[in-house]
């Protein structure tokens, strides 16, 4: 199953030069305020719960998800199915950045990835939390069939043998992409694998420097069509959302953490950045969307500055002075 991928980049020079300079700029900010990093990490912890939940059917909105991890709170009308795994999840992600925090770049095992699933299923799925599927299932809406069961554990072998064969070859956001990808083709457990891949790309992500990544439930439709895509192989669009996100993340706590003594990009709706650039902000939303624009997403709306538009007209010009010569 795994014996096609190649050690191959996916995503364009131009989107992963902008997001490895970001990242830079990030540690260039150390040593970090501490204070204001473990709420960035708390905020961050609390909307992958969320988010990560919400994709896969959990009815909690985000306050709701506060107020049952924060405040210990019954939500009326909502399944208690929906409250525990808003606990395992946000528990899950206390054991990812302990991981990170006792060792910065942790091996990924099976025997870890088993772990994390068992985190996450513990309160919903006690039988099969941390256990590969003993028979096959169907993924609803989807072309794909998962292996056989019997497979399951060779697969997981092949994967993680991949994994340390050419972790150094590809550029971490791939690497990550590629992994999470992998792993819910696999599709190893009955229930859970969706937010468990999400957690084990983050071990690559930050294991690289990154922050916390979250794919947003608002995504949820351009996420399953980036997954189905790479099921025939083609990884264009999921490497670029995975950027994207990994962009997003950057961008807040770059936003967050730099001292006000130094300048920091004022991102706005593209509906304002508009009006002070040449393009209308139905462009703006295709340059965004396509990776070709510095901006993220926060809920449903892109948010760019104008000083990204002007580096993008820039670019351009470059390029286009190139072609002539």
């Amino acid at each position: 199953m795994l014996n096609h991928i190649k050690t191959t980049h996916y995503i364009s020079p131009v989107l992963l030069a902008r997001i490895d300079q970001k990242l830079a700029q990030l540690q260039s900010l150390r040593p970090l305020p501490t204070v204001a990093v473990k709420k960035l990490q708390e905020q961050f912890e609390l909307e992958m719960t969320y988010n990560s939940n919400a994709i896969e059917g959990n009815s909690l909105t985000l306050k709701e998800t506060y107020l049952v991890i924060h405040e210990g709170l019954t939500i009326k009308g909502k399944p208690l199915k929906d409250h525990l795994e808003a606990q395992d999840h946000y528990e899950a992600l206390d054991l990812l950045y302990e991981l990170i925090q006792h060792d910065a770049q942790p091996t990924l095992s099976e025997h870890l990835i088993r772990t994390l699933h068992q985190v996450v299923m513990k309160k919903t799925d006690e039988e099969f939390s941390g256990r590969y599927r003993t028979s096959n299932v169907l993924i609803g809406g989807a072309d794909h069939t998962p292996p056989d069961a019997l497979q399951v554990p060779a697969e997981m072998k092949q994967l993680l043998s991949w994994l340390a064969k050419d972790k150094k070859q590809l550029h971490p956001i791939e690497l990550a992409a590629l992994l999470h990808h992998k792993l819910v083709y696999i599709h190893p457990f009955f229930d859970g694998n969706g937010r468990t891949a999400r957690l084990v790309m983050n071990i690559i992500l930050m294991g690289a420097g990154y922050p916390l990544v979250m794919i947003l439930k608002n995504d949820r439709k351009k996420y399953y069509r980036a997954l189905a895509q790479a099921d025939k192989d083609k990884y264009g669009l999921l490497m670029r959302f995975m950027a994207q996100a990994v962009e997003r993340s950057l961008d807040i706590y770059l936003k967050t953490l730099t001292p006000a003594s130094l300048p920091r990009e004022d991102f706005q709706l593209l509906s304002v950045v508009s009006k002070t650039t040449p393009y209308k902000t139905e462009y703006l939303n295709l340059l965004a969307r396509q990776g070709k624009l510095e901006a993220h997403k926060q809920g449903r709306n892109w948010l760019s500055s104008v000083d990204a538009v002007q580096r993008y007209i820039a670019g351009r010009e470059r390029e286009r002075k190139l072609s002539e010569k």
